[in-house]
């Protein structure tokens, strides 16, 4: 079994910041990509960054310039560190992998089980 396990949301102030971590495990060969989606109430869900095992990245034209994504040093866990945020930023957000539970590359997408993160104005 895989699990993505997210924490680090909370309530903050405009203005303010959050650092929010994903940590894969499980029986997982590989990870490609990870991805960081956020859905606001009444909203469809929404790409927010992706980071490549390459720490490719790219991010959401909403975001640029207040978000990063990193990935930790043995590639299973992301990060999403949000700085300046606005309380349009307020929603839950959902940790996503690619995974590979086998040698020969089989990637399949998995889905943490969100964190809410709400900005106050």
């Amino acid at each position: 079994q895989v699990q993505l396990v997210e924490s680090g949301g909370g309530l903050v102030q405009a203005g303010g910041s959050l650092r929010l971590s994903c940590a894969a495990s499980g029986s997982i060969f590989s990870i490609n990509v990870m991805r960081w989606y956020r859905q606001a109430p009444g909203k469809q869900r929404e790409l927010v960054a992706a980071i490549t095992d390459g720490d490719n990245t790219n991010y959401a034209d909403s975001v640029k310039g207040r978000f990063t994504i990193s990935r930790g040093n043995a590639k299973s866990t992301v990060f999403l560190q949000m700085n300046s945020l606005k309380p349009e930023d307020t929603a839950v957000y959902y940790c996503n992998a690619d995974i590979s539970q086998t040698v020969r590359p089989m990637y399949y997408s998995y889905w943490g089980q969100g964190t809410q993160v709400t900005v106050s104005s």
